[in-house]
């Protein structure tokens, strides 16, 4: 059944299915899926990891992991199995600050034939109490001509030299102090009062 709605010399067509008792076709979900926390999100401690899973034994495993390869987390979460994909939510407490403020958040299967990791989803990710203690959250400030990551720092924390948290925050858009221009939307990390 097709409507037409014809508004304003606007027209929109709207299709409804009728349920035929047939399956429709459908794009597959993979096994797991992270809903949370997105590629580059700045983290808290503890990280909260949320999404959707289907796992051998109703079991996929979580590793936290610093850009030196330092494994700062592991454990299993209880999912789905059998191809049923279920929802997941877990805080995951980090015992220290990790000593670089780039990691990841990795999510895997272990396969019962041999043992290997399988179906792994890694999530890059910026640990905020590695940019500052005591990480609260991150306003977004919009370059303007004239700006440099100094001046930004020296209007925030009122100390320019500490414009290296800006750009550890940033990674993900800029690699260098000098790469930012006009209108581009940082983000800018601050600690709790």
């Amino acid at each position: 059944m097709i409507q037409t709605i014809n508004t304003n010399s606007k027209i929109s067509h709207q299709t409804s299915q009728v349920y035929t008792g047939t399956p429709q076709p459908r794009n597959s979900l993979p096994s797991i899926s992270v809903r949370q926390p997105l590629p580059h999100d700045i983290v808290d401690n503890p990280i909260r990891v949320c999404g959707i899973a289907t796992g051998f034994e109703n079991i996929i495993h979580v590793r936290i992991r610093d850009n030196n390869d330092t494994e700062l987390f592991r454990h299993f979460l209880t999912v789905g199995g059998n191809g049923i994909l279920a929802n997941f939510s877990v805080k995951l407490p980090l015992k220290k600050v990790p000593a670089t403020p780039q990691g990841t958040v990795e999510l895997f299967s272990i396969s019962a034939a041999n043992g290997s990791e399988i179906n792994q989803v890694v999530v890059p990710i910026v640990f905020g109490n590695a940019l500052l203690l005591r990480y609260f959250g991150f306003y977004q400030y919009t370059v303007i001509p004239g700006d440099t990551l100094f001046s930004i720092a020296q209007q925030v924390y009122g100390d320019g030299r500490l414009y290296p948290r800006i750009l550890e925050a940033n990674r993900h858009q800029i690699h260098r102090p000098n790469q930012i221009y006009p209108g581009l939307v940082l983000r800018v990390p601050v600690s709790k009062f």
